[in-house]
């Protein structure tokens, strides 16, 4: 379920509609019509120059840059110092690696919001200081813990120098925290101007893009989607057990679908849309480069599926195993 639009236009015509049907005044409609055309025109923020965009979407003239997911989330402890070599040595053009921050405020590389699932330990980054987050072990729960062993949970900077060591191209997968993110990638591009052309600041959240893009308009970004993301969780299962909240939120869901392929990639001045490999064809990868826009598919983890997207597709792909089939990693 993807609601393609005609991007602006389609956006206005059916805002137009449901005014039309909702106030039964033809001036009401062109009022509320002219309004947001007005809001777009004024807010919305021009992408990254397209010399930069392309250096960081086809680096080295690669037709199809291979993304290691997390660093590579199957070939070795994800969000690690570990995972960024390993994915270097498999061949990867770049890595995605998860921002996010500890109790205290220092940006480290994590996907959850706890850290059961990835280390030895229990309870809520917010709750957590780096200090305590240092002492866990991010390989515990890996099924090749024993080959990396002394990791530690890096942090965002360290993780930078070594993916830079590595020539890869970083996706800061940004997890929330919008205004304390951008403050932190901020001092990241200031620090090593080497990445405006050699990373890319992702998230499902749009205010974290526009903020970013706000803050710097040279910074590359893209926008993150996965149809149903509201209402359910990765492997497809609800994620709520009331019926009316589950529908409540399906609901939410098509209106996030809507205005993200309608208007917010315009308004946030995205160069790349992410996007779950399931809703990726021929016709959504042209559609979107018809527009300047990259499509980057995840996570692609069979050697069919990375075949189809560097021969057919020509798209860059984010996966799990830069070296044998696996299981997405949710």
């Amino acid at each position: 379920m993807l609601c393609r639009g005609e991007g602006l236009l389609g956006s206005l015509t059916a805002v137009l509609v449901a005014a039309l049907a909702l106030s039964r005044s033809p001036a009401l409609s062109g009022l509320l019509t002219a309004g947001l055309y007005l809001a777009l025109h004024l807010f919305s923020l021009e992408p990254a120059a397209p010399q930069s965009a392309q250096r960081v979407l086809r680096p080295r003239g690669s037709a199809a840059a291979r993304i290691a997911h997390r660093g590579g989330a199957h070939d070795a402890p994800e969000n690690t110092l570990a995972a960024i070599r390993q994915a270097a040595e498999n061949g990867a053009t770049g890595v995605e690696l998860d921002v996010e921050f500890t109790a205290d405020g220092v940006p480290i590389l994590m996907h959850d919001e706890t850290v059961e699932r990835t280390t030895d330990g229990t309870g809520r980054l917010r709750d957590l200081t780096f200090e305590e987050i240092r002492r866990l072990d991010p390989s515990a729960k890996h099924r090749l813990r024993s080959k990396f062993q002394g990791e530690k949970v890096p942090t965002l900077r360290e993780a930078v120098v070594e993916s830079m060591h590595h020539n890869l191209i970083i996706y800061f997968d940004v997890k929330g925290h919008a205004n304390q993110a951008v403050d932190a990638l901020k001092q990241l591009y200031l620090e090593f101007p080497s990445l405006y052309n050699s990373s890319i600041v992702c998230s499902f959240m749009p205010d974290v893009v526009y903020k970013m893009r706000q803050a710097d308009r040279n910074v590359v970004t893209a926008l993150t989607h996965r149809p149903w993301q509201l209402s359910h969780f990765g492997d497809g299962t609800p994620r709520f057990n009331s019926s009316w909240k589950h529908y409540l939120y399906m609901i939410l869901d098509v209106i996030l679908d809507w205005s993200l392929h309608s208007f917010l990639w315009r308004l946030c001045g995205v160069s790349a849309f992410l996007i779950q490999k399931n809703f990726v064809s021929q016709d959504y990868v042209r559609h979107w480069s018809s527009k300047g826009i990259q499509v980057v598919a995840w996570t692609v983890n069979t050697f069919a599926e990375k075949s189809y997207y560097e021969s057919v597709l020509e798209s860059n792909y984010i996966t799990d195993s830069l070296v044998e089939d696996c299981d997405p990693h949710y």
